[in-house]
């Protein structure tokens, strides 16, 4: 009660909002310490029965919500420390952070140019820039930030089943064919859920094999669409992917694009974690034929480093996505203001509150320039070079699939010593399947880095070590290979 906008309470307020700024400073700066633990690790049960979390009718003091805010954060996994591998999305950009800070101080919504004006303009210069780079001229065509890869992938689908059946948004699905969709056995999980949400249906999505590298197979998409036409089934998009979750593999768009062109197919590309390769000219020859996609899905929350979320949808032809989810809500896109109404993006959006998440983005291309991005991105492929390099022909490590890896991805499993001279055979197996998940547990009751492990197939658990975090050294790389070496030898 005692700070703004209560009167006379300037004071209080600045002097708690410093305290929250140190207590935040502080924890930057143990974020990058290297002695400093990746992980406090507790049980569920534990951290509910140590300290009191529910919330009561009487107000606390200001001093137990600073203490509350210590708490929160000495329990936080540190996600931009130099020994966190475990997602996709790793690190922690100064400049990002400053950007976060300050959309929440202006706490605005992205629909309308009459209440979020320089962040609507924003958008718009950096979504076009972002397609200029997919490949598409003067940077043609529509876009969106969304909350994540996952609601990107759905907007595509959406977009596209649209462009095919533009009845299906009054008529709904009962008046349409029966639809399919087509992405690699290696996609995202979020495709088929787009479908369950969509009312297509996840048996709708067609899985397509793919080489021991993790690329869909061209022959057999093409196979697959003939198959599903002659049980007079609809094709409607192919989900081809730049940069898989796990392998790290990039789908041969160029093979794809032609298929999609031959069936008049909409394609998508999930480049939501290999989209950020876009920004190197070293690497970006992986996404070769990226700008004969009709959308593309890429996220500046992973491979760029912005902080969470940061997720952009661009589609090549502009309008569809305005007619595809426009409402015409009269209280909020009115027809008669006195300013140019293309600026009110709200309408082309599934959702109507929508976080103001481009100015991190474009903050932080401010401060680096591409050529900083570009520099980021690179380091962080060497990294992952590096480490490929040293465990493959290491004792105790077997590399998943062969030859170097695409992206920052490195899959591999390590085999303690007991089962070194274990002929390969179904008891060998399942005690692999049981090493990753007992050194993970390990590596997190210690607290020093954390990595994730996963089956994939017929393959037992093995580790998908990845690098997005520039703050990484190959010293890091050594750490790890240490360390899962130090806590699985007595396996």
């Amino acid at each position: 009660p005692d700070l703004l906008p209560a009167c006379n309470g300037e004071i209080t307020t600045m002097s708690f909002l410093q305290d929250v700024v140190d207590i935040l400073l502080q924890y930057v700066v143990k974020s990058f310490d290297r002695s400093t633990k990746v992980i406090d690790f507790h049980y569920p049960n534990e951290l509910l029965q140590e300290y009191n979390w529910e919330l009561a009718d009487q107000p606390q003091t200001l001093e137990e919500i600073l203490l509350n805010c210590r708490t929160t954060l000495k329990y936080a996994i540190k996600t931009g420390h130099p020994r966190y591998f475990n997602q996709l999305s790793t690190g922690l950009d100064m400049v990002g952070l400053a950007a976060d800070w300050l959309t929440s101080a202006a706490n605005t919504n992205m629909f309308t140019y009459e209440i979020a004006p320089v962040f609507v303009l924003l958008e718009y210069v950096t979504l076009r820039k972002m397609r200029e780079m997919v490949g598409w001229p003067g940077g043609c065509g529509d876009g969106i930030f969304s909350p994540g890869g996952a609601i990107s992938n759905m907007y595509a689908m959406l977009i596209a089943r649209f462009k095919m059946f533009p009845e299906v948004k009054e008529k709904g699905m009962a008046t349409i064919p029966r639809l399919v969709a087509f992405t690699s056995e290696h996609s995202h999980f979020s495709v088929k859920k787009g479908a369950a949400a969509l009312g297509i249906g996840t048996d709708s999505v067609i899985l397509i094999r793919c080489d021991e590298r993790g690329k869909m197979i061209p022959s057999d998409l093409e196979r697959r669409i003939l198959e599903a036409k002659q049980k007079g089934f609809v094709p409607f998009l192919v989900s081809a992917t730049a940069g898989t979750t796990v392998y790290g593999a990039f789908d041969p768009l160029i093979a794809i694009a032609d298929i999609c062109k031959k069936y008049k197919i909409w394609m998508h590309v999930d480049g939501a974690w290999g989209g950020g390769l876009l920004m190197s000219r070293k690497h970006k020859w992986k996404l070769n034929g990226i700008e004969r996609a009709n959308s593309v899905t890429w996220n500046p929350h992973k491979m760029m480093g912005v902080p969470l979320q940061c997720s952009a949808l661009l589609v090549r032809e502009e309008g569809l996505m305005q007619s595809c989810n426009q409402m015409h809500a009269s209280y909020l896109f009115q027809q008669d203001k006195h300013y140019d109404l293309s600026y009110d993006t709200g309408d082309k959006a599934l959702q109507c509150g929508r976080h103001v998440d481009v100015f991190k983005l474009w903050l932080m291309w401010r401060a680096k320039g591409s050529t900083g991005f570009e520099a980021q991105i690179d380091k962080c492929l060497e990294l992952a070079e590096y480490l490929y390099n040293k465990i493959k022909n290491r004792e105790g490590y077997e590399m998943v699939f062969d030859g170097k890896p695409q992206h920052t991805n490195v899959c591999f499993w390590y085999i303690p010593p007991s089962l070194r001279s274990m002929e390969d055979n179904e008891e060998r197996m399942s005690r692999l399947m049981k090493v990753a998940p007992v050194i993970k547990a390990r590596m997190m009751e210690y607290g020093t880095t954390m990595v994730s492990y996963q089956p994939l197939g017929d393959k037992v658990n093995f580790f998908r070590m990845v690098i997005s975090n520039p703050a990484a050294t190959h010293q890091d790389i050594d750490f790890l290979i240490g360390e899962i070496e130090r806590l699985g030898q007595d396996l």
